[in-house]
C-alpha cells in the first residue's frame, strides 16, 4: 500500500505525524515533493479560479501524486483547539479532489473536530487505521510513535528551525548549524505557514533574508502558550486558526525589543488574509517598529520581491543608524 501526501496546506504542520504512524503501519508515505512551475500550473488549470494560491497549488501538488500512490490522505480538518475553525476551502479539499480532478486515486477523508467529540484526533487516526485493515493495538502504538515524532518536530521549530528544515533534522538525521546568529537584525516574518514555507511560491523568503545577513522568526518559531496568551485590538476575536494565530504571534514579535522587523507575507485571493493584514497595519501603527507587506501569488517575480526586500533591510539599518 502505497499512500500519497501533498507536500502543501497541513503537509507543513503535521506531516512528521503522518509519515511515521503510516509507516508504523507498514505502509509506503509517498510525498509529491518540493513545489515546481509544472505543479502551479497545472494546479491553475484545474483549480476553481476564485481559489486562492495555496489552495491552487494543492491541486498541482496532488496531481503530481496520481499515478504514483494506491490512496492519498486528505484529512478534513475542521478545529484542534476547540476555538477556531480552519478556512472552509481547507474542510472541503477531499471533496474537491475527489470530484475536481479526473482518475485520482480514492482519498482517506477522516473528519477531526475537536468541538464535537473529545481525543477527536486520537478517533480520526483510529478511523484511518481500521480503514487499512489494522488491528486496534497496532494502531494505537503508531500513533503513539507518531505523537513522539512530532514533539521532536515542535522541539526543533521552538529552537529557530523552520519545518522544512525540521523536517530534514528528524528523518534524515542532519545535524544543522544554528539559525540564529549573534550580532545580526532579526526579523520577524508572519504569515500561514504553507505560504512562508513553500520555498517556489514565496520565493525563498527566508533564505533570501538571511543570506542578507539577517536572522528570521516565524510563528512557528513561538510556543503555542506564548502564543495564546497575546491579545490583538481588532474588537473580536478571529475565527480563523491561522489568522488568529498570525495576529497573536504579530503582536508576540511587535512587543519583543529584539525584533528589528516585521513581514506579512500574504496570499492574493486570499479573504482572511486581506482582513489580517488590515488589522497588522492598524495594530502596528501605535508601535514603532518597521513593517512591511508582501503579497503574492502565482505570478509573483522574483527579482520585484528581492528588491522589496532588500530596500527594506537597507531603510531598518538606516533607522537603527539613526539616519
Amino acid at each position: 500500500m502505497r499512500i500519497g501526501i501533498p507536500g502543501a496546506l497541513f503537509y507543513f504542520v503535521y506531516y512528521p505525524m503522518w509519515k511515521v504512524f503510516f509507516e508504523e503501519l507498514e505502509t509506503e508515505v509517498i510525498t509529491s515533493g518540493k513545489t515546481t512551475r509544472e505543479m502551479v500550473d497545472n494546479g491553475v488549470r484545474e483549480a476553481l479560479a476564485d481559489a486562492c494560491v495555496p489552495v491552487k497549488l494543492f491541486f498541482g501538488h496532488a496531481m503530481a501524486l496520481k499515478d504514483k500512490v494506491d490512496q492519498l490522505f486528505i484529512p478534513r480538518i475542521v478545529c484542534m483547539n476547540s476555538k477556531t475553525v480552519y478556512c472552509p476551502k481547507f474542510l472541503g479539499l477531499p471533496d474537491m479532489i475527489r470530484h475536481g480532478l479526473p482518475d485520482m486515486p480514492p482519498v482517506i477523508d477522516v473528519r477531526i473536530d475537536t468541538r464535537d467529540k473529545r481525543f477527536a484526533a486520537l478517533r480520526a487516526f483510529m478511523a484511518t487505521g481500521h480503514m487499512l485493515k489494522k488491528s486496534t493495538p497496532a494502531v494505537l502504538g503508531a500513533y503513539a510513535k507518531s505523537r513522539v515524532t512530532q514533539m521532536k518536530f515542535y522541539r526543533l521549530l521552538r529552537s529557530g528551525f523552520q519545518p522544512a528544515e525540521a523536517i530534514d533534522m528528524v528523518f534524515n538525521r542532519i545535524k544543522a548549524k544554528p539559525v540564529i546568529t549573534t550580532g545580526q537584525m532579526t526579523f520577524a516574518v508572519v504569515g500561514y505557514p504553507y505560504i512562508i514555507n513553500d520555498q517556489y511560491i514565496s520565493v525563498d523568503v527566508v533564505n533570501k533574508l538571511r543570506r542578507m545577513g539577517i536572522n528570521v522568526l516565524t510563528p512557528d518559531n513561538i510556543s503555542p502558550l506564548s502564543v495564546a496568551m497575546q491579545h490583538y485590538d481588532s474588537g473580536k476575536r478571529m475565527f480563523w486558526t491561522f489568522s488568529d494565530k498570525v495576529l497573536r504571534a504579530t503582536r508576540y514579535f511587535a512587543d519583543r525589543k529584539n525584533i528589528d522587523g516585521i513581514i506579512h507575507l500574504s496570499a492574493f485571493g486570499c479573504g482572511p488574509d486581506s482582513i489580517v493584514d488590515r488589522f497588522i497595519h492598524m495594530d502596528n501603527s501605535r508601535r514603532s517598529v518597521p513593517f512591511m507587506s508582501l503579497t503574492i501569488d502565482e505570478h509573483s517575480g522574483e527579482a520585484g520581491i528581492g528588491t522589496r526586500l532588500e530596500a527594506f533591510v537597507d531603510m531598518v539599518k538606516r533607522k537603527k543608524r539613526g539616519e
